[in-house]
């Protein structure tokens, strides 16, 4: 029974509460979670009476050649409102209660600005208050500050201004203060939302403002913008719930969801795109709710943990938005060749005759592989991370490294950034100030956990990695780094509300910057991620359970995370958790091969020796595949790192006027010239695939296919594989390993049953130059057009169907 003395705001709050999933109530987003690793809502602090709201309502002063002014906010707070049986919480003016009378502003006025930083990309900044941090550079963007263009046109209109560019333009009116986007053409893409545009709904909207709590008067801004009927988002990292997320809450806060199969996420990035032509990226590494018209299906609110709005809108399609996206925040270095080759992993190989046996076995069944991959095993005591192998288990980890290497073996190995007080290096982290303290000057959890704002933390860190890389270890897996604490105090002189989202990024930058140092290679295997770490390639996508949920979702997050910038991901072929049904890593193992690093690992056995001789002819089948495609992975590769695009690429990528491709959540393309439908089920043959428009030939039977729904039955490989009508697509002679690959003999294979010209692209690892492809075909004969590789290459030109026939 509830005490009569609680009162009605009370009530509407714990109403209000009770709707919200126990894990995300956690009070002030200021506040720690309830339990270590859950998800940060800042969602309650935007309906809780005991804050202010102030609502963005008109422009003071505003001057239209620098596009900046200042911006009236009006106090309101919530009250209830009852009709019947129904009440409901609504914003309403107040004149608030402070002393001394007049010497705060009741409706603040506060900056705002415009910049324009390409024809394509506007950012729009404000502040709610005295903007007291270092606005230095910011990690998450190239170079550590964003670049500005010339202005845009400017033109006067009625309530406001317009600026405009070849692609579209922004118009801002003063009262009431709207920021709209349009196209070229004049369409209407977004605007901001103002509390006079919701006259129309009884469902109370929460407008473009800012929240300031009573706890300590701390400041949040949710930037709210309309959504159209149709509209449609994509994006926030590697998500792996519906691709479209309208009609979702999206919680941008970097944890260990524990697989795959739920809302959390290891890499939530805040940018995202709509079907209508635009992109948002939210500057901030705060805790960030995005909702995609969840709580009202005309709103898509930002709510943001940052007391400051930094948001960069970009217009165009979604490759023209991917690449300024990634013109801002950066692109990714292009990776060795070996890395490309399959990575050979268990949880995990032990000892050193264990990664000999491996080495040996993959060249007797003749799998081919480039990396055997060490997971938690190779030190003295498992998962206890001190970065030495082992004394009693590996006699000579030098020498193994050494001789895996001559026979085509990279070693990758597993290490993370939590200590536990019996490693041996925990006193010293802990004395010389190396790890992330509370606000007690004490160790947040009984972990020693490594603070990477330290420059000095930094140095060790790369001492204790750099030794492991000049031993002769070609990458290290950088496990963990979503667990930052979010009460800790760092030495960047911020606590975990800013650091937490930055940890996988200060982390992963460490890695890269030491492994390019010493071995000139710019590769990792990396799991947590923000805005910017697409830089560092390349991420995996966790531990997904070894399930045909666990393989959809796994596809819907590597879709995703290439809609945010990343173009480099892998996935655990075959689910992590338990052992692999041999059914399951049958369909899933071209799926795994089709991407654009493939890793076979999680609970043992992942040899495929260990399974049938059936199935080990399977997967030597789809792994031979693989290396056969090796010069086409390789190019789409480096094209990928020109332009922001992603290796495993949603559909509506490549065909943004056809509404069907933004609807597909289950295929991608491999590339730009491959179409790729896993078998997602069990025992199954073929599925149904949407065909992308135009004319599609089937890579292992050679049938065509139009544009729409068709019932495919797989090939000898358990997957559905389509190559675009008018591909050139180069190949190569199998290689047990990319170190023997000859790239001096290549072959072309041309897929044109309907055209006379075939196009591709070919790049050599020798210099890592992309160039174009055109072959003629005249009657029987084809011809490769202007070879941009003169003398370096001998091509051996084929139609598909000689090549299906000459391939065993």
């Amino acid at each position: 029974m509830l005490n009569r003395k609680v009162t009605i705001p009370l009530l509407a709050s714990l109403c209000l509460a009770l709707l919200l999933p126990f894990s995300l109530r956690a009070g002030s987003a200021k506040q720690p979670p309830k339990l270590l690793n859950d998800i940060v809502d800042i969602t309650p602090d935007f309906h809780d009476f005991s804050n202010g709201y102030f609502l963005a309502d008109h422009l003071s002063d505003f001057d239209p050649e620098t596009a900046s002014g200042h911006l009236t906010w009006l106090r309101n707070r919530y009250v209830t409102r009852i009709a019947f049986d129904n009440m409901l919480a609504i914003l309403q003016p107040f004149k608030g209660v402070t002393f001394p009378e007049g010497e705060y502003a009741v409706n603040p006025t506060l900056p705002f600005s415009l910049e324009f930083i390409s024809p394509r990309t506007v950012r729009i900044r404000l502040v709610t208050g005295l903007p007291a941090r270092n606005q230095g550079p910011s990690l998450m963007l190239v170079g550590g500050r964003a670049p500005h263009d010339a202005p845009w046109t400017m033109t006067n209109v009625e309530g406001g201004y317009r600026y405009s560019s070849p692609y579209g333009s922004v118009t801002v009116t003063e009262n009431p203060w709207h920021v709209e986007f349009r196209d070229a053409d004049g369409q209407l893409l977004t605007r901001t939302n103002h509390a006079s545009d919701n006259a129309a709904t009884l469902t109370p909207v929460l407008p473009f403002s800012f929240v300031r709590r009573s706890s300590d008067y701390s400041r949040s801004v949710v930037a709210v913008f309309s959504i159209s009927a149709n509209e449609k988002f994509y994006g926030c990292g590697e998500s792996f719930t519906q691709l479209d997320k309208r009609g979702q809450r999206v919680y941008l806060w970097a944890n260990d969801p524990n697989g795959a199969e739920n809302r959390g996420m290891y890499k939530p990035v805040p940018f995202f795109m709509s079907n209508r032509g635009y992109g948002m990226f939210v500057h901030s590494s705060t805790p960030m709710t995005f909702d995609f018209g969840s709580a009202y299906s005309g709103a898509n609110s930002l709510l943001i943990g940052d007391d400051a709005l930094d948001l960069f809108v970009f217009l165009g399609s979604p490759k023209e938005i991917l690449d300024e996206y990634t013109r801002l925040t950066g692109r990714s270095d292009m990776p060795p060749l070996w890395s490309f080759g399959l990575w050979m992993s268990r949880i995990t190989y032990f000892s050193e005759d264990q990664v000999r046996d491996v080495a040996a076995k993959l060249r007797q069944y003749k799998v081919p592989s480039d990396v055997i991959h060490l997971d938690t095993g190779w030190f003295e005591t498992d998962w206890r991370c001190d970065y030495q192998f082992s004394s009693t288990r590996f006699r000579d980890p030098a020498k193994m490294i050494t001789d895996l290497k001559a026979e085509g073996f990279h070693i990758s190995l597993w290490q993370l950034p939590y200590f536990v007080p019996k490693n041996r290096l925990f006193s010293e982290i802990v004395q010389k100030g190396l790890a992330v303290r509370d606000n007690e000057g004490n160790l947040p959890y009984e972990d020693a956990i490594l603070d990477f704002s330290n420059p000095e933390t930094v140095k060790w860190y790369q001492e204790k990695i750099g030794g492991l890389l000049r031993m002769g270890v070609g990458a290290i897996k950088v496990d963990f780094g979503e667990a930052a604490p979010y009460t800790g105090l760092y030495a960047s002189g911020r606590t975990g509300f800013y650091e937490h989202n930055l940890y996988p990024l200060r982390y992963q930058k460490a890695v890269s910057d030491i492994t390019r140092e010493v071995t000139g290679d710019s590769i990792m295997w990396a799991r947590g991620g923000w805005a910017g770490c697409q830089r560092f390639p390349v991420h995996w996508g966790g531990d997904a359970a070894n399930s045909d949920i666990g393989m959809a979702a796994t596809l819907r997050g590597g879709l995703s995370i290439g809609l945010s910038g990343f173009a480099f991901w892998s996935h655990d072929i075959g689910g992590f958790t338990t052992q692999t049904p041999e059914e399951l890593y049958w369909r899933w193992t071209p799926f795994g091969m089709l991407t654009s690093h493939s890793r076979s690992h999680g609970a043992p056995p992942k040899e495929p020796w260990e399974f049938s001789q059936k199935f080990l002819d399977g997967y030597r089948r789809a792994d031979d595949l693989k290396y056969r495609l090796m010069p086409y992975i390789y190019a789409q590769a480096k094209d990928c790192t020109e332009r922001g695009l992603p290796m495993v690429r949603a559909l509506l990528i490549e065909f943004p006027d056809d509404p069907g491709s933004w609807l597909i959540q289950d295929e991608y393309l491999f590339g730009s010239d491959i179409l790729v439908a896993p078998l997602m089920e069990a025992n199954t043959t073929g599925r149904s695939v949407y065909v992308p428009p135009g004319q599609w030939i089937d890579y292992q039977t050679g049938k065509g296919y139009s544009g729409g729904w068709h019932a495919i039955e797989a090939g000898q490989i358990p997957i559905v594989m389509l190559v675009k009508e008018g591909s050139a697509i180069p190949h190569m002679k199998l290689a047990q390993s990319t170190m023997d690959m000859d790239w001096s003999h290549l072959e072309l294979v041309v897929f044109a049953t309907k055209t006379n010209q075939a196009t591709g692209l070919v790049c050599l690892p020798s210099d890592n130059v992309l160039h174009p492809l055109t072959v003629e075909k005249s009657g029987e004969a084809l011809k490769l057009q202007a070879n941009p590789l003169g003398d370096k290459v001998h091509w051996e030109i084929r139609t598909d169907a000689e090549y299906r026939r000459d391939t065993p």
